[in-house]
C-alpha cells in the first residue's frame, strides 16, 4: 500500500510538471530607419555682423645690447665624433 501511494504521488508530479510548459513569445524586430535620398540644398544663409576691434597690445621692453665680438685668425676647425665601438659578443 505505501508503494502505490508513493507511485501515485510521483506518476502526479511528473503529470502536472509536463505539463507547465511556458509559453514563448517572438518579439518583433525594431525596424530600422533608412535614409533616403538628399533634398535640394537650402538657401545661402545672410552674412554676419563685423566683430569689434580688439585692444592694442604692450609694446614689450628692448633687451640689453650684447658686447662687440672678436676678430677671428681665419682658422676654421671641424670636429670629427668619434666612431662608435664594435658591439662585444
Amino acid at each position: 500500500m505505501k508503494h502505490t501511494l508513493l507511485i501515485s504521488a510521483l506518476l502526479a508530479t511528473l503529470s502536472l510538471a509536463a505539463c507547465d510548459r511556458p509559453t514563448v513569445v517572438n518579439v518583433p524586430a525594431t525596424p530600422v530607419a533608412v535614409p533616403g535620398p538628399a533634398g535640394p540644398q537650402g538657401e545661402t544663409g545672410s552674412q554676419g555682423e563685423t566683430g569689434s576691434q580688439g585692444a592694442t597690445g604692450y609694446q614689450g621692453k628692448e633687451g640689453i645690447q650684447g658686447e662687440t665680438g672678436q676678430s677671428g685668425d681665419g682658422t676654421t676647425v671641424i670636429m670629427v665624433p668619434a666612431e662608435a665601438a664594435a658591439p662585444a659578443n
